[in-house]
């Protein structure tokens, strides 16, 4: 009996031992992960880089900074479970249609009409936008990599396009004027097509922080301005401001929110434009038309929408207020065509969208991938319906 005992004592004790060990090689090998995570994102200049000390202390003195970070002007969630918003029906679309069945149908660029000095704007699917303003060329948001991430063997993939557009883009663009980023987010910020555009752009414009992403890939400093909330410079005889957005930023998970999000005011003198970049809808789209306002074209982020995240995305249906809101006399739905990044149909936004901005009488644009649309005409153009085919 006492010998039965002594036995199963030292065989728990051996099981004990044995889930010691489990547990530990656990442990180390979570650790060399983590270790081995922050060396490739400290080596990786895809990643990007992070504000100096300098910089941080004078963000400080900022009231959309605090304890080292930036924040919304209203209270955010980034992850909102509890949400029942009016994409509560979304949900059930998530196996339809997220993604298109072939090619999309894009068109062929025409670049004599891009490098006329007519107003113009451009879209390459998603928020990536080529404007001619006062003949001034200027890119907005130019992630034109295939996809959206910062490796190559895991990503979110763009879309498959009728006509290869996107090949030697960057090589048959003329000389860009200015870049303009809202944020940092890999599928606005693209390290690959910055690094290309580099020698070709004359000037990016940063939100504040950003910046160090660019300074890491060789863009100098000197091409760099940053920009906070509601401040404003001229540049070649264009207005151009930062506008608040409600979103948030990061390119890894040890540097959310160092950076600020937001949308751009570009003012010419024949064309008014104003681009909200990603966010979710509040009342700073009224403020925005209040101190800007009227705009000839506004374009608004309105896809990528979830109930979970509610607060840092709108629904099509919220784009078309907040163009209002900003007192927009024709808008463009963007963040879309490009990636699927959530649980509706892919080209579900522009649908509900078009819906939307026929009941409440906005006059709503939705030109082809690749298509130039001059700004200085009538921009009376009903959709031709492309995507669906």
């Amino acid at each position: 009996m006492v010998f039965r005992k002594i036995s199963v004592l030292v065989v728990e004790r051996a099981k004990i031992i044995k889930l010691k060990k489990i547990v530990l090689y656990f442990l180390f090998f979570l650790l060399l992960f983590c270790a081995a995570l922050i060396l490739f994102i400290n080596i990786d200049p895809a990643f990007g880089g992070k504000p100096t000390t300098e910089q941080k202390e004078m963000y400080q003195h900022f009231n959309n900074y605090v304890d080292g970070k930036f924040i919304n002007e209203d209270p955010t969630d980034v992850m909102n479970s509890s949400d029942v918003s009016s994409t509560n029906e979304d949900s059930a679309s998530e196996a339809k249609n997220r993604n298109p069945n072939g090619p999309i149908p894009v068109s062929s660029i025409d670049w004599n009409k891009i490098k006329s000095e007519n107003d113009s704007l451009t879209w390459f699917g998603h928020s990536a936008f080529l404007l001619s303003i006062d003949n001034e060329k200027l890119l907005i948001d130019p992630m034109l990599s295939p996809i959206a991430s910062p490796v190559s063997f895991v990503g979110i993939k763009r879309y498959e396009y009728s006509e290869d557009i996107m090949l030697n883009l960057i090589d048959d663009m003329p000389p860009i004027d200015a870049v303009f980023i809202t944020h940092d987010h890999y599928d606005h910020l693209d390290y690959q097509s910055i690094v290309k555009l580099n020698s070709k752009v004359s000037h990016f414009f940063v939100p504040l922080g950003v910046s160090a992403h660019l300074l890491r890939w060789g863009i100098p400093k000197e091409k760099i301005t940053e920009l906070n909330w509601w401040e404003e410079t001229e540049y070649k005889g264009l207005t151009v401001a930062l506008t608040p957005a409600r979103h948030f930023s990061g390119r890894d998970p040890f540097n959310i929110n160092t950076t600020l999000w937001g949308g751009w005011v570009i003012l010419g003198n024949k064309t008014r434009i104003y681009t909200s970049g990603d966010g979710g809808y509040d009342s700073h789209f009224k403020e925005i038309g209040n101190k800007y306002g009227p705009f000839d074209i506004t374009l608004i982020e309105g896809a990528q929408y979830d109930p979970s995240w509610s607060d840092i995305h709108m629904t099509p249906e919220q784009s078309v207020q907040a163009n209002l809101d900003v007192n927009g006399e024709t808008m463009m739905l963007m963040h879309w065509g490009a990636f699927t990044l959530a649980n509706h149909g892919w080209n579900e936004p522009i649908e509900r969208a078009l819906e939307e901005a026929s009941k409440r009488e906005v006059n709503i644009i939705a030109p082809q991938i690749g298509e130039t649309v001059l700004l200085d005409s009538d921009l009376q153009m009903p959709p031709t319906l492309w995507w669906n085919f």
